[in-house]
């Protein structure tokens, strides 16, 4: 007799809103701006069209209970990885840097989890810096 396996199961729409519910909290902070990013992400961009918009709170608290956990952030990443199709890892990343860049601040543990999720969802290099010029620009203030 199998243990029934008790990990959630996300889809890859889940999977982006983890990620970026993750760098939100990475620096122990959720900012309004953050939040307002992540509703504003959901509500418009074609790969959540078909999302179920609730589902929100349900996988920001799979995020919030895995960083209490000590191996935490590996097993979300184990998650996210399982569920998000390779071809979304850069959609993935360029996500996330917008959330850390909505406050107008990044803050050492922001970047220290965007560095983790480049080496986690290998994206290369020279891409990664595109896309964190690309959020940079899109958060600028006059």
């Amino acid at each position: 007799m199998s243990t029934p396996d008790i990990t959630p199961s996300m889809t890859c729409q889940d999977a982006l809103v983890a990620v970026m519910v993750a760098v939100s909290v990475s620096d122990e902070t959720i900012k309004t701006s953050e939040l307002v990013t992540i509703e504003r992400i959901v509500n418009h961009l074609p790969v959540f069209a078909s999302y179920d918009a609730d589902r929100q709170k349900t996988v920001a608290q799979i995020v919030f209970d895995l960083f209490e956990e000590e191996d935490g952030i590996e097993a979300l990443f184990g998650l996210v990885r399982e569920a998000l199709p390779e071809r979304l890892f850069e959609t993935a990343y360029a996500l996330c840097c917008d959330v850390a860049a909505a406050d107008g601040m990044l803050r050492e543990s922001e970047l220290r989890f965007l560095e983790e999720i480049r080496y986690e969802l290998n994206i290369d290099r020279l891409h990664a810096a595109a896309i964190e010029r690309g959020a940079r620009a899109r958060h600028m203030t006059a």
